[in-house]
């Protein structure tokens, strides 16, 4: 049984779906204004791994992603531009094709990180009746007010607002998380919708210059406007997955203000609690030290990863070098090695499969060590998706003694999860000549000797021959460059 670390009760849980083996998951998307940074796919990484551990174990997993294409304001306290509207000013496009190029750069490097498709990826802008109907209720159950900007959730009406963080509503304070607002009742108060003109007055060319006006907006019973941020999750994620989710995926960064809001909002709405069973949020990607951040302008993306000569997959392997609740720290030569380890892996199955002999019936010995290898790697997935120690386990059975057609299959078992394509390895050219394998045999000999020296001029003589060394746990293999 999968054991996670709940947010919600700071504690390791054993994770049970509320329906026998169909889980639902829900997973915050990108917000579309801009691409998509590494720090980011560390997370949806993640849920991808997560989705694959319980779909490994046996269980359906109904997942949903959604994509934000409007109503994420660059401040937290719901004021300032539309991120789609300011990338639109930015690049001198409308918010829409702002919109559509992003998912579609998003969409592409998903792909080539081997993440798999959710089951729907809805967007804010298809689904403006269901947030519009899920603000009336609220307002109904008298949770929101009108303001000038727009209608807030009144925060001050939900005993258990802020429980995710473990805060109480007293230690947060005005002006410290949030900018002032003279107008809401309380510091902690969000937008449910904004209006686009002061008090929700429709759009009159006579007052106002055309070229202010908003690219997305939408008619609703308050006035022209548009859904806050938060409301899209409640509403899509109620929309697909019921009025209670089983897992809830997204990064750290999202637990105080986004996920916070989302649960008082759908348990006001619904009067079911929880909202979500078990959250489950991914910690940061550092680089010297700091959070990655697009406002800090210390990003990678996922394209400068491939400006640099690396497979993305070595990127999806580096980032399971370290436990998803860690900080990660970015450097080159981390990724470097990450990118020697998928290699040594690739190399291992090129080498299994083209040498795999003729399947004999294994010895109970043989059967009680792949078992073992098995147990150990669902052990580790169960431990809190500790990926880690399943790689670690992947390297031990490699080294192990059992038939490696028996390794190869079991890897390709592991990879179910792991995600990093080891059954379409592509096979280079393994027609190497007498000459070099003998060389390759002189330099075990001088390895086994220990003469480091020897060794080292003997690789370089067969890579000036056009041929590469991979050393993996599993023996030195050639391959022609």
């Amino acid at each position: 049984m999968l054991r996670l670390y709940n947010t919600l009760t700071k504690k390791i849980e054993s994770v049970t779906p509320s329906l026998p083996k169909e889980f639902t998951l829900y997973c915050c998307g990108p917000t579309v204004y801009d691409y998509a940074h590494i720090g980011n796919f560390r997370t949806y990484t993640l849920t991808d791994i997560l989705v694959r551990a319980l779909r490994y174990g046996g269980n359906s997993v109904h997942y949903i992603m959604n994509i934000t294409d409007v109503g994420h304001l660059v401040s937290d306290s719901d004021s300032g531009e539309d991120k789609l509207e300011k990338g639109s000013k930015r690049e001198g496009k409308s918010a829409w094709d702002i919109a559509k190029f992003y998912t579609e750069a998003f969409l592409s490097d998903s792909k080539k990180l081997n993440l798999m498709d959710p089951d729907v990826r809805p967007k804010p802008t298809d689904h403006i009746p269901e947030q519009i109907e899920m603000i009336n209720t609220l307002i109904d159950k008298r949770y929101g007010y009108i303001i000038d900007d727009g209608l807030y959730f009144d925060t001050s009406k939900s005993a258990n607002y802020g429980e995710l963080t473990g805060q109480k509503r007293s230690e947060l304070k005005e002006g410290a998380r949030v900018e002032v607002n003279v107008q809401k009742r309380n510091p902690t108060d969000f937008a449910l919708w904004k209006f686009s003109y002061p008090k929700g007055r429709d759009f009159d060319s006579n007052l106002d210059d055309v070229s202010k006006r908003r690219q997305m907006e939408w008619p609703s019973p308050w006035g022209i406007g548009f859904p806050g941020w938060h409301i899209e999750c409640s509403a899509m994620s109620r929309r697909y997955l019921g009025d209670q989710i089983d897992i809830h995926t997204g990064g750290a960064d999202l637990i105080p203000i986004h996920h916070t809001n989302e649960i008082v909002q759908s348990e006001a709405a619904t009067g079911i609690r929880p909202f979500v069973r078990y959250w489950v949020h991914g910690q940061f990607i550092m680089v010297d030290n700091e959070k990655m951040a697009k406002s800090k302008g210390n990003f990678y993306r996922l394209q400068n990863i491939l400006d640099k000569g690396f497979d993305p997959l070595a990127l999806r392997y580096f980032y399971m070098t370290s436990h998803y609740r860690s900080f990660l720290n970015f450097t080159w030569t981390g990724l470097e090695a990450a990118s020697r380890g998928l290699e040594e892996l690739r190399s291992f199955m090129r080498s299994a499969k083209n040498n795999a002999g003729k399947r004999n019936e294994l010895s109970n010995e043989k059967l009680l060590k792949i078992d073992t290898f098995r147990k150990k790697f669902t052990d580790a997935l169960e431990n809190d998706l500790n990926m880690p120690q399943a790689l670690a386990v992947v390297y031990e059975t490699i080294k192990s003694n059992i038939p490696i057609t028996d390794k190869y299959d079991l890897l390709l078992e592991f990879d179910e999860v792991l995600g990093l394509d080891l059954q379409h390895v592509k096979q280079k050219d393994v027609s190497i000549p007498v000459e070099i394998s003998e060389l390759l045999k002189k330099r075990e000999e001088y390895r086994k000797a220990k003469d480091f020296k020897m060794s080292d001029d003997v690789r370089k003589e067969i890579e000036n021959r056009g041929y590469e060394i991979n050393d993996t746990p599993a023996g030195s293999v050639v391959i022609k460059k």
